[in-house]
């Protein structure tokens, strides 16, 4: 656990501005987001918006909608990569006045050459520069690179959380280039700079990026710089066991909100993708935080599983508060063209909600059990239930209409009414609810027939049953 005597814990999500919020991403900054959280620390954004023809207004746009839309709030503002290439060209120039770093003039042509011929004799094709040890006096006056001195033997440990101890040959590593010959630095460097002038004290990331510690490590140590804390987590594989892409069908986190799955369902969902504490499945945001560490993680990829995100968010609509699923699903109507009432339905809608949010596992499904109280005075049955709606239970209606203008309009009461009614036509309850449901709500699945009632209230109840009797 986090000793409180260390300095306070710093994470960062750092993504490249794709246009979207990919699950990967998302599931990444949650990490990143429920281990500060849940430590009194901060959880910083930076946009590595170094690739300038990806990098648009309305691409990094995006990637903010996507987390606000999770919750995942950032401390300060979010930092441009971009933004910060002077500080990083310092700190390549600062490697090579302490001779940590030298300036290559090799060509592209020259390191072409030197890979043929190592791959033609079987050599290692990893480029060995002849300017390493050079005499700065033989020096052309030429463009060059700055690339990184890396020791030639012995190995680099990295210290991860979650894939343990991971030990790479330093004679497998190059002298990498940390400034372009055009004076632009690389995104290696970029990323160990900012990580470090952040204060970022752990690195949580997808493990795509386990080889690059090792390199970064190197830029750390040689500026004398402590050590983040690192922490790659296992990509998302689809329920297919391969890696999560565009075949598996929906990418980005606005898909997800657009289908209608709620936030909290997600970050749920999310945090259990890779991340467990015991058998717990379903649990809160503040149970997450003060439970997510790093030794949750598993090291093996997860599997992607909609059955199970249903499942989860269905869980979460259900435990939901009532105003604030409210808010939630205008939210969602707003975003996906549907249209919510603002009148006297939403007064109904209100009231409904308690039984309502019970077994919806999105927003559609939760709209499609409202449309009792969202369709229009008078209810025009869909084919389905008005099949329901023969001579003989049109002529029960008619007997009910003025029975239920005297009752009192308690649950108790209207059973008793509509049981009466049941029996003294040899009826079981089920074949009157079906004319019922098809006068009331137009649809043959609804919620109970006294739910609706009794959240419609006697007159429109009344003037539907009336309605449907006589059509």
């Amino acid at each position: 656990m986090h000793d409180a005597t260390h300095a306070p814990v710093v994470t960062r999500f750092a993504p490249s501005p794709t246009g979207y919020l990919h699950i990967g991403g998302a599931r990444t900054a949650l990490f990143n987001w429920l281990f500060a959280r849940g430590r009194g620390g901060k959880f910083l954004l930076r946009i590595e918006d170094t690739d300038r023809a990806r990098s648009t207004p309305e691409a990094t746009q995006a990637i903010l909608d996507g987390m606000a839309w999770l919750g995942l709030d950032h401390d300060g503002e979010a930092i441009s990569q971009f933004a910060r290439a002077d500080r990083h060209a310092e700190v390549a120039h600062q490697l090579l006045e302490q001779g940590a770093a030298y300036k290559c003039f090799a060509t592209p042509e020259e390191i072409a050459a030197f890979r043929d011929a190592a791959r033609a004799e079987g050599r290692s094709t990893l480029f060995q520069s002849p300017w390493r040890d050079a005499d700065p006096a033989t020096h052309p006056d030429a463009p060059f690179v700055i690339r990184l001195r890396t020791p030639m033997d012995g190995t680099t440990v990295i210290r991860d959380a979650v894939q343990g101890d991971v030990t790479i040959r330093n004679d497998q590593l190059d002298d990498m280039i940390l400034l372009r010959s055009d004076g632009t630095p690389v995104y290696m460097l970029a990323v160990v700079v900012d990580d470090h002038d952040m204060g970022v004290t752990h690195v949580i990331r997808g493990d795509d990026h386990l080889n690059n510690a090792a390199r970064q490590m190197g830029i750390y140590t040689a500026m004398g710089w402590p050590l983040p804390v690192y922490a790659h987590i296992p990509l998302i594989h689809g329920p297919d066991g391969k890696k999560l892409s565009k075949r598996h069908g929906a990418l980005g986190v606005e898909e997800y909100r657009d289908m209608g799955y709620p936030a909290a369902g997600m970050r749920n969902y999310l945090a259990r993708l890779g991340w467990s504490h015991g058998d717990d499945e379903f649990f809160t945001d503040a149970q997450a935080m003060a439970w997510f560490d790093l030794d949750g993680i598993g090291k093996g990829a997860a599997r992607f599983d909609f059955k199970k995100l249903g499942h989860l968010c269905g869980q979460h609509i259900a435990a939901a508060d009532d105003a604030a699923l409210l808010r939630e699903l205008e939210a969602f109507a707003r975003t996906t063209d549907h249209d919510l009432p603002t009148d006297q339905r939403k007064k109904w809608l209100a009231d409904a909600m308690p039984f309502l949010k019970q077994r919806a596992k999105t927003f559609p499904e939760l709209i499609e059990k409202a449309h009792f109280v969202l369709t229009d005075t008078p209810v025009v049955p869909d084919e389905k239930s008005g099949a329901a709606l023969d001579n003989v239970s049109r002529g029960i209606l008619t007997e009910l209409t003025p029975q239920l203008r005297d009752a009192s309009w308690t649950r108790d009461d209207l059973e008793a009414v509509l049981g009466t009614a049941a029996e003294s036509h040899g009826l079981n309850f089920g074949k009157l609810a079906a004319p019922l449901r098809a006068a009331l709500a137009g649809r043959s699945a609804t919620p109970s027939v006294y739910d609706m009632m009794l959240v419609l209230g006697r007159d429109e109840s009344v003037a539907r049953i009336d309605h449907a009797a006589r059509s």
